[in-house]
C-alpha cells in the first residue's frame, strides 16, 4: 500500500502532498515543516513515534487529521492528473515563490497552486498592491475600485484581490480594461471557477494575470478558507485599501492581517449613513487605516513597507 512518504521523496513533492492533506494556516504543521523539512513531516505522519513539539495525544491527532482526507493511493492519482493538466505548483525557495510570504512565519502556505503568470510573484513588493471590500457594493464603491485600480495598473502594479463579487470583481477587470496585470488569489482549487459567474473574468485573468490557491485542485471554497485566503492577501502586497466595506465584510480580516505584518493599510471613506461604508470608516477612525481620496494617496504609502 502506498504511503505519504513514499509520494514525498524530495521537498517538491513532499510540499505538494501536505497541501492536499493539511488544513491550511495550522501553525502546529507550519513549524514542524519549519523544523524538519517536509519530507520528514510525511516520514512522521506514516510512523507511530515521537513528533517534535507535540505530546503523544496531540501526535496521534495530527496523524489521523493527515490520514483522513484521503488514501495515499488517491492521492497518487490525484497528482497524477494534476501534473496532465499543467497545474504550477510553487513552493519555498523556488523561482517567483514570493518572499513576502514568508513573513507569515508558521502560517506560510505550504505550497501555491498557480494558473498564469507565476512571474508577477516574484515582482518586488512594492508593485503589488491588494484592493478588497464590500461584495454587495454601491455604485459609489465601484466607480472608486475601478478608479484605483485603473490607475494603478496604469502605473505599472499589479493589483490583487479575492475574485468575488463587488470591490474585487471591479478592481480585476478594470486592471484587465487598462492592460494591467492582477492576481486573483483564490480561497477554493485554481482549476474551478467560485462563483461560477465569474468563470469568463477567470479565464481573462489567467490569460493576462494570474490565478493563485493555497488550496489543491478540485477543493471547494468554504468559510474557513475564505479566513484563510486572507492571510495571503495581505502578505502579498506592500499595501492592502479597503475601498468600501460594511460592518462584518470580510475584506476586515484582510486588513487587520495587513496590520499584524506591518504592512501599509489604507480605506477610502464613505457617507456616514451608508452601511457599505461603516467598516472602512471604522478603520480610519480607529487610525488602523490612511484616509484615501485617490491612487496618489495608495501609491504615498509604499514607503512606508519592508522592501523584498
Amino acid at each position: 500500500m502506498t504511503s505519504l512518504s513514499s509520494l514525498g521523496h524530495d521537498e517538491r513533492s513532499a510540499r505538494t502532498v501536505l497541501s492536499l492533506v493539511a488544513a491550511p494556516n495550522d501553525p502546529s504543521t507550519g513549524r514542524l515543516v519549519d523544523r524538519v523539512g517536509a519530507v520528514e513531516l510525511l516520514r512522521l505522519a506514516d510512523a507511530d513515534g515521537a513528533v517534535p513539539g507535540l505530546d503523544k495525544i496531540a501526535a496521534a491527532v495530527w496523524r489521523e487529521r493527515l490520514h483522513t482526507v484521503s488514501s495515499a493511493d488517491t492521492l497518487a492519482t490525484q497528482m497524477a492528473t494534476f501534473e496532465r493538466q499543467g497545474l504550477r505548483v510553487l513552493i519555498p525557495g523556488e523561482k517567483d515563490w514570493p518572499a513576502a510570504l514568508n513573513d507569515l512565519g508558521a502560517r506560510t502556505p505550504y505550497a501555491l497552486w498557480t494558473r498564469g503568470e507565476t512571474a508577477l510573484l516574484a515582482k518586488p513588493l512594492a508593485d503589488r498592491f491588494t484592493l478588497t471590500g464590500a461584495r454587495a457594493s454601491t455604485a459609489y464603491g465601484d466607480h472608486m475600485a475601478m478608479e484605483l485600480a485603473s490607475d494603478l495598473a496604469l502605473s505599472g502594479r499589479v493589483v490583487v484581490a479575492g475574485g468575488a463579487y463587488g470591490i474585487e470583481a471591479v478592481a480585476h477587470k478594470s486592471a484587465l480594461a487598462a492592460g494591467g496585470r492582477t492576481i486573483a488569489v483564490l480561497a477554493g482549487g485554481v482549476d474551478r471557477a467560485y462563483p461560477a459567474g465569474h468563470a469568463d473574468l477567470f479565464a481573462r485573468i489567467e490569460q493576462q494575470g494570474l490565478l493563485v490557491s493555497e488550496a489543491a485542485p478540485g477543493v471547494a471554497p468554504t468559510r474557513q478558507r475564505f479566513r484563510d485566503r486572507g492571510r495571503i492577501m495581505a502578505a502579498l502586497s506592500s499595501t492592502t485599501v479597503i475601498v468600501e466595506a460594511g460592518a462584518r465584510s470580510g475584506s476586515l480580516r484582510v486588513a487587520d492581517e495587513a496590520v499584524e505584518l506591518g504592512r501599509s493599510v489604507g480605506a477610502v471613506p464613505g457617507a456616514v449613513t451608508s452601511a457599505a461604508s461603516y467598516g472602512s470608516n471604522i478603520l480610519i477612525q480607529d487610525r488602523r487605516a490612511h484616509l484615501l481620496t485617490g491612487s496618489e494617496d495608495v501609491l504615498r504609502l509604499v514607503s512606508t513597507t519592508r522592501e523584498y
